[in-house]
């Protein structure tokens, strides 16, 4: 693998750059492996990765139905932080982080990490209390964490509204100055090389029929490129999840809702940090580009679609206005939705199941990008060792039966 440095651009400059190496090969698939990941996104790329890199093992193989990184990991707001509520989620979130802070330098890819901050608003006196009771309890759990009154909010980000006579008057904000931004696609692409660099096989235009088991235990996948013997089986699916489940005969607790998003034109910088409300429902933020990157909630209905409603991008720039009027004259460029997968307790799913050699990670809904590389250390582990993480084990799917659910709705975001 190619070391990338300032000496390799400038060396490839001299040639145009027509000279770069493929960054990861496009092999045929095998007759069999140790592991299938099934999913090609972040997750599952994060997943062969650490179990590469950590685990030793080499014999994996990732299976994508389309291309790389074209799902749910290209289709969101590109959002990190770690600021949850609960004990559970704080400590996974919080590892997801830590990694993020050293990901650049450990898969050498630039993934434009930008802890510009994450400002989460508080609009009522309800917001406020359920603000401050955040912060202490992510202050608990060793996760940086403050709140800042409304005087703090205007300082922070000086284009905010926080008229005492808007129709949501800002109160106040949890602030995570380690929050930020990275790019989604440089995230897959960088897992994506390293793995390949580590052997794993990258296997795009692959999709899973069907999974094949034998005397309570999984034997491989059925493909539209021929059926593959395999071992373990990690199911990184986002909103398929569900689907491939029922093949095996599983049924998971999961919806799926269409997530849409947008961007504007691109102008000057104007928005350092990101701004984020549950009360009017969005959350925005500047790309390198100048576009204004902006979220909203869930379609109500279920679809696999990757496209939402009108009047949800409506709402949606209803509040981004009164939170930021100076956005008026602004126009939308783009839009796009992913499929978002969400549990009753808008907490993930990383566990084991009732069929040996079966595994699934999903549920994430809109924390699913923020996690990427803490969820695939988590499920890298649980894979090579048949057995749960200590960061992981309070989501696998017998909570559902216990009662020991982990209610994140509302640290999840806007979306739940």
């Amino acid at each position: 693998m190619v070391k990338y440095s300032i000496f390799t651009i400038a060396r490839n400059a001299l040639t145009s750059h027509k000279n770069w190496p493929k960054q990861w090969r496009s092999p045929e698939p095998k007759s069999s492996y140790d592991v299938i990941i099934i999913g090609g996104g972040g997750h599952g790329l994060a997943t062969a990765y650490y179990l590469a890199k950590e685990h030793g093992m080499r014999n994996i193989a990732v299976l994508e139905k389309g291309w790389l990184g074209g799902g749910n990991t290209a289709r969101n707001t590109t959002i990190v932080r770690s600021n949850y509520l609960w004990d559970e989620s704080a400590a996974i979130y919080e590892k997801s982080l830590q990694l993020w802070e050293g990901l650049a330098q450990d898969i050498n890819y630039n993934v434009m990490l930008s802890q510009r901050g994450v400002l989460n608003l508080a609009h009522s006196l309800g917001d406020v209390r359920e603000g401050v009771r955040r912060v202490n309890a992510n202050r608990l759990n060793g996760v940086d964490a403050e709140w800042l009154d409304a005087e703090g909010v205007k300082d922070f980000c000086p284009i905010i509204n926080i008229s005492k006579t808007a129709r949501h008057p800002v109160l106040g904000a949890t602030l995570q100055r380690r929050g930020g931004v990275a790019r989604h696609d440089s995230v897959a692409w960088g897992y994506a090389r390293a793995a390949d660099a580590l052997g794993v096989d990258i296997i795009q235009n692959c999709e899973v029929t069907g999974i094949k088991r034998e005397g309570g235990k999984v034997t491989g996948v059925e493909t539209t490129r021929g059926d593959i013997a395999a071992k373990k089986i990690g199911v990184v699916a986002a909103g398929h999840s569900s689907v491939i489940a029922e093949m095996a005969g599983i049924r998971l607790p999961v919806t799926s809702h269409p997530l849409q998003a947008l961007v504007s034109e691109p102008i000057k910088p104007v928005i350092d940090c990101v701004v984020m409300s549950g009360a009017v429902h969005v959350y925005v933020s500047q790309s390198d580009k100048g576009e204004l990157v902006m979220g909203a909630g869930i379609d109500s209905f279920n679809s696999y679609a990757q496209r939402g409603s009108f009047h949800v991008i409506e709402h949606q720039l209803g509040a981004c206005l009164e939170l930021f009027p100076i956005f008026s004259r602004v126009r939308m460029m783009r839009s796009w939705g992913g499929i978002v997968d969400t549990c009753p307790d808008a907490s993930p799913i990383l566990s084991g199941t009732s069929v040996e050699g079966l595994y699934f990670n999903c549920g994430w809904g809109t924390g699913g990008f923020k996690a990427t590389p803490g969820s695939g250390w988590c499920f890298a582990y649980t894979l090579a060792n048949d057995a749960p993480h200590p960061l992981n084990a309070p989501f696998s799917l017998s909570r559902f039966e216990s009662g020991a659910l982990i209610d994140e709705h509302g640290a999840a975001g806007v979306a739940h």
